[in-house]
């Protein structure tokens, strides 16, 4: 039996799963296998988080910025969503894993870890948050707020990585030092 790496990422859920954007918001077919594979390769385990948007809104909802996500039910509906995965990640250290990084996507309003989608002005988003009304800003997404708050609250100090989900986002990409 082959040795286990005890190395984990924790990892927004649309890259696994792509069928829980928001239509028209993906480059990518079913999973982001640039960001997927070299986990795999090095024998690294991935703890997928849940689709906070997809859970709360459905699947046929539109594009929204984190002013329209930055309200009670929907943080309450995160952290929902994560008490468990705080507990699995809990669990794993405990075992004597280690956590990686949590993994989420710049520009989302829920799961940006520099960038968020921010500017609601009233009405549906067009095709993109960038080409929309809406702007790219400094900050996290609601979802990774609370995630990151929860871990805190755990005593897990974990770090934080953004991936660009566009080429033209690419230089948001970046790790928390």
């Amino acid at each position: 039996m082959p040795a286990r790496s005890k190395n984990v990422v924790v990892l927004a859920h649309c890259h696994l799963n792509v069928m829980t954007k928001v239509r028209g918001l993906a480059d990518y077919a079913g999973v982001r296998t640039e960001v997927v594979i070299p986990f795999i390769e090095a024998g690294t385990g991935i703890l997928q988080l849940p689709c906070p948007e997809a859970t709360y809104a459905g699947m046929r909802r539109w594009g929204e910025t984190r002013e329209q996500y930055d309200v009670r039910a929907y943080r309450r509906h995160c952290r929902r969503l994560l008490e468990p995965v705080v507990d699995a990640v809990s669990e794993l250290v405990s075992d004597g894993c280690r956590i990686e990084r949590v993994i989420g996507v710049e520009g989302s309003p829920s799961c940006g870890v520099h960038l968020t989608c921010a500017g609601y002005t009233g009405g549906e988003l067009p095709d993109h948050c960038p080409t929309s009304p809406a702007e790219m800003v400094p900050g996290r997404g609601v979802f990774m707020e609370e995630f990151e708050a929860l871990l805190s609250e755990a005593g897990l100090d974990i770090p934080f990585e953004g991936i660009a989900e566009r080429v033209d986002d690419a230089p948001a990409q970046r790790k928390d030092e």
